[in-house]
């Protein structure tokens, strides 16, 4: 959002850019992936998928002497890659950098879509504070036909949180795509 200001842009561009782009920067998913090409930074780890396989990474990258890492993250973040990492020497600052809460409309909006479509035949999962967000009302509109929905997971911890409230998970997708999210749902709805 700084860098959105045109003077603050240039001064990325000229004189920033650069000395982020000598540091290793590294994000677990294609997503957070694509927000750092953007800024012009080069993004490692991008095909991970999970903090765990990410920490590894990390730790086969770095060396014994390397300063503290800078850990932007949410207020729900899980202890994965800041347990590893430090338990193998690797300083990490953690800096609180969003704080994750529900929609204001998410108890409206699956009320609007159940009522105009029904139960649906399959529900994903994006996130485990999406499981914990929008579960309770998911069981309370669709009632008895719970259990006929598919539930997917885009990843193994949705899929954990999600078997922690009691879904059985249909499918759970081998990398946290959209294309192979919906290769697992095609294949749990055969």
């Amino acid at each position: 959002m700084c860098l959105e200001d045109d003077e603050r842009t240039e001064q990325w561009n000229n004189d920033i850019k650069d000395k982020w782009n000598a540091k290793s920067i590294y994000v677990v998913g294609k997503a957070t992936a694509a927000l750092v090409e953007n800024l012009g930074l080069v993004p490692l780890g991008e095909d991970t998928g999970t903090a765990d396989v990410l920490s590894r990474l990390i730790l086969e990258r770095e060396d014994a002497n390397i300063l503290p890492l800078l850990f932007p993250c949410g207020s729900i973040k899980r202890e994965v890659l800041p347990t590893a990492l430090r338990e193998n020497g690797v300083p990490l600052d953690a800096l609180m950098v969003y704080q994750t809460a529900q929609h204001p409309d998410l108890e409206k909006n699956l009320s609007n879509h159940f009522t105009q479509q029904g139960v649906p035949d399959c529900i994903a999962f994006f996130s485990p504070s999406g499981v914990r967000f929008s579960l309770e009302t998911v069981r309370r509109l669709s009632g008895e036909q719970l259990v006929q929905i598919k539930f997917a997971a885009i990843g193994p911890t949705t899929a954990e949180a999600m078997a922690a409230e009691g879904l059985s998970v249909s499918c759970s997708a081998d990398k946290p795509t959209a294309e192979h999210l919906a290769a697992g749902i095609a294949k749990a709805l055969q």
